[in-house]
This record gives C-alpha cells, sequence and structure tokens, in this order.
C-alpha cells in the first residue's frame, strides 16, 4: 500500500487565492464596489472571511491585487500568443499606425464591463487612500506607460519623431484625453475618437521639414 500523501497546501492556497479574486471582480463588476463587502467576497469564493484578512488588510488591497492577477494573466495570453514573444506596443514602422493599434485596445478594454468597475473602483479608491493610490500607478500603469516611452524613443531614433520631444509628456497626449473622457463620461469612447487622439497628437510630434 502506497504511503498516504499530504494535500498539497501551496495548490490549496493558489486555488483559494484565485477563487478570491475572481469573486472579488465579479462581485463589484455586479454590485459596485460600495456594496461589495468581505463577508460577500468570502461567500463567493467558497472560503472563510479570517482566510481574507490573513492575506489582504482591506478589499481594497484584495481588488487591487486581483486586478494586477488579471493584467498578469492577460499579458502571457498576449506573449504566448505573438510570434516573437514580446510584449508591448508594437514596431511596425509606421508610429501611427502602430499607436491607432494599441489606442484603440485601450478604448476596448476600458468599455470591457469586466474592467471597467473595478478599474474606476481603484481609480477612485487611491484618490482617497495615497498608499493605494501609489501601488495602483507603480504595478499597474508605469509599466504600461513605459510601453508608450520605448515605442516614441524608437521613432525618435528612426528620425520619425522630434528629437527635442519629451517621450513621457507626448504620451499623456495620448492617453490622457482616453481617461478624461472614459473617467468623466463626458462623450462616448469610441474607436473613432482614438484615432483622432492619435491624428491630434502626431501634429505636433512629427519632424517635418
Amino acid at each position: 500500500m502506497s504511503p498516504h500523501k499530504a494535500p498539497d497546501s501551496s495548490r490549496r492556497s493558489d486555488r483559494s487565492r484565485r477563487a478570491i479574486h475572481d469573486a472579488a471582480l465579479a462581485l463589484v463588476g455586479e454590485v459596485g464596489y460600495a456594496r461589495t463587502t468581505i463577508e460577500g467576497i468570502a461567500a463567493r469564493a467558497g472560503v472563510g472571511k479570517q482566510t481574507i484578512y490573513r492575506w489582504w488588510p482591506s478589499k481594497a488591497a484584495v481588488l487591487m491585487d486581483a486586478f494586477l492577477d488579471m493584467n498578469a494573466r492577460q499579458a502571457e495570453g498576449v506573449e504566448e500568443a505573438g510570434a516573437d514573444g514580446g510584449y508591448g506596443i508594437p514596431d511596425t514602422g509606421d508610429l501611427a499606425a502602430d499607436l491607432r493599434l494599441v489606442l484603440r485596445a485601450t478604448v476596448d478594454e476600458l468599455n470591457d464591463p469586466a474592467t471597467e468597475a473595478p478599474t474606476r473602483a481603484l481609480a477612485a479608491e487611491g484618490i482617497i487612500d495615497p498608499a493605494l493610490g501609489a501601488q495602483f500607478v507603480e504595478n499597474l500603469l508605469e509599466p504600461q506607460l513605459q510601453l508608450y516611452v520605448t515605442r516614441l524613443r524608437a521613432a525618435q531614433e528612426a528620425g520619425e519623431v522630434r528629437a527635442d520631444i519629451d517621450p513621457r509628456i507626448a504620451l499623456e497626449l495620448l492617453v490622457a484625453p482616453l481617461t478624461h473622457r472614459w473617467l468623466l463620461r463626458t462623450l462616448p469612447l469610441t474607436h473613432a475618437y482614438a484615432d483622432a487622439v492619435v491624428d491630434h497628437t502626431l501634429r505636433g510630434l512629427f519632424d517635418r521639414p
């Protein structure tokens, strides 16, 4: 008779964490951040409330961790699907086309019901909680913004964009209008708007004779 094999606690913990992540994201999407509770997350995930408090100090921390995990999984999926395994803004030699592609994808992500509610919740909570806001920027926003910096610097090196352009400011000309329209719901966030933002921005960035 084979010896009794002890349960793998690390695998059990991973399953519990994933269940908690999925429950937090689902509840925020269904009932909103204000009505989402630790008790509700625990019930949806099938774990005890104390299990959640052992790993996270608040529901905001749970949601942050869940959102970062979701983004990591999406990035892994993009890398696995890519021919070269790379993850970033494409460099086809046509900066305008590359930026339109990425900003259109951003529009789709912001309008996706699965990500819209948790993103809004984290953005709002980050204003109230500076520590959470700093974590949101450092772990989620900054890595994405650096992709723009890399692509814009490549365009500078190719002589397509003016050498005196600050890539950090330039990327904000692209990203900020989408964020403003999405956060404040001033007007619909569409692919056509993303294309217009790219066109308007590049008029000031291109190196023209």
